[in-house]
Order: structure tokens, then C-alpha cells, then sequence
């Protein structure tokens, strides 16, 4: 089940390939999260020291559940992936010229995890043939529903 998703991604990237993470999240982030305080829209993925992070995604604190800390919604969030994906990921972000963007948050046996995507950028004529193509797939559907 998607809790928050980043349309944005899709608009801007090709995505190659996806891959799930856990994320090393606080307490009170949990409790906001599962609220629906998230949001994905300007947030990316970075390699840092053989770790993959997580920046600016913004995560609201819920004014009941972070009394007695300070909270930082932008904070920066560790990925959790095994040695092999990151080995992986690491490779096609240096040497093949790919970015890695997290596509959304979900719930996968009651954890919360994020799908990250291995994503290529999009060339603006490229957006507007995918907006051509979207259109083009809607109108077809509506032509078939008035038959």
C-alpha cells in the first residue's frame, strides 16, 4: 500500500530499474508518516562514503508526537540496502551517467520501505511526447467508452 508517491520522478526521469529500501527513520517520523505528513517531491538520493541517503524529503512533525525534541523535517535519512545493491547502484551512478530517485513510500509488512529508482533524465522533447502519448492513450479510452 503507497503511503505518499513522487510523480514528479516520472515526469523528469526515465526509470531503468527500482529497487526497495528500508529507511532508518525516528520515532516521531514513523508516527508522522503513517499520518500522511510525507512528501517526496523534491527529494533525491545520494552516495555518500559507500551509503546510499536520502535528502529532501520532508517528513511534518505532528504537534503529539515530538513534545520534547526538536524535530527536523529535512533531516538527511539513511538507506537501508544489501552490500550487492548498493555495489550495483554505486558502479551505474559513477560510471554510467544514471541518478537515483526515490519514487515513493509504502508499507511492506509493516515496515515503512521507499522504492528508489535507477533513472536516466529526460530531454524536454521527451516530456512532451510522453504528455503527447498520455493525451493520445485518454482520448482513445474516451472514443471506446462513447461507442
Amino acid at each position: 500500500m503507497s503511503i505518499v508517491d513522487n510523480r514528479k520522478a516520472f515526469h523528469d526521469y526515465f526509470i531503468e530499474e527500482r529497487f526497495e529500501a528500508g529507511i532508518a527513520l525516528e520515532g516521531w517520523e514513523v508516527k508522522a508518516i503513517r499520518a500522511g505528513r510525507a512528501q517526496l517531491k523534491e527529494a533525491y538520493v545520494v552516495v555518500l562514503s559507500g551509503e546510499l541517503y536520502l535528502l529532501g524529503s520532508h517528513i511534518s512533525p505532528l504537534p503529539t508526537a515530538s513534545t520534547h525534541i526538536k524535530p527536523d523535517p529535512t533531516r538527511t535519512r539513511k538507506l537501508l540496502l544489501h552490500a550487492e545493491e548498493i555495489a550495483k547502484l554505486v558502479g551505474k551512478v559513477e560510471r554510467a551517467g544514471y541518478t537515483l530517485v526515490p519514487l515513493n513510500l509504502h508499507y511492506s509488512k509493516g515496515r515503512i520501505k521507499a522504492d528508489i529508482g535507477l533513472a536516466k533524465g529526460k530531454k524536454q522533447h521527451d516530456k512532451r511526447e510522453a504528455e503527447k502519448d498520455r493525451d493520445w492513450e485518454r482520448e482513445k479510452q474516451r472514443l471506446l467508452r462513447q461507442r
